[in-house]
């Protein structure tokens, strides 16, 4: 049976994309050249960023497409990133709602990949 712990985002700018993530992850790449970096989370999942304009075979992505999630503990906590990523500047597609599932806000990177901050609905 295959697994995966990786996500690969193509973007415009390995180097200002890899800044960007490094602030808001508070981490370093573990690997970075001028057409890709890598971060390593303490989730063991693995971020790569690749130049949209060397990734072999070339993509067309669709940006808003996907996600990455990044859940908290609780909806307080889910205001407190908005509030925090918000005045980073982040730009933000979606503030802090309440859906069926929990609460949730959506920023955007520097590409416009979605960014999720969510907190489960308590139970």
């Amino acid at each position: 049976m295959l697994d995966s712990n990786f996500v690969l985002l193509y973007v415009d700018r390995p180097d200002a994309s890899a800044a960007f993530y490094r602030e808001l992850l508070g981490k370093t790449p573990v690997e970075s050249s001028p057409t890709f970096a890598l971060f390593v989370l303490d989730s063991g999942m693995k971020l790569g960023l690749w130049s949209r304009h060397t990734v072999e075979p070339a993509a067309q992505p669709a940006f808003g497409g996907a996600e990455l999630a990044f859940p908290v503990g609780d909806y307080a906590r889910v205001d407190a990133v908005h509030k925090e990523w918000n005045e980073r500047g982040l730009r933000i597609a979606q503030a802090p709602t309440d859906l069926d599932f929990g609460r949730s806000f959506v920023a955007l990177d520097p590409d416009g990949h979605r960014l999720r901050v969510f907190a489960p609905a308590p139970q």
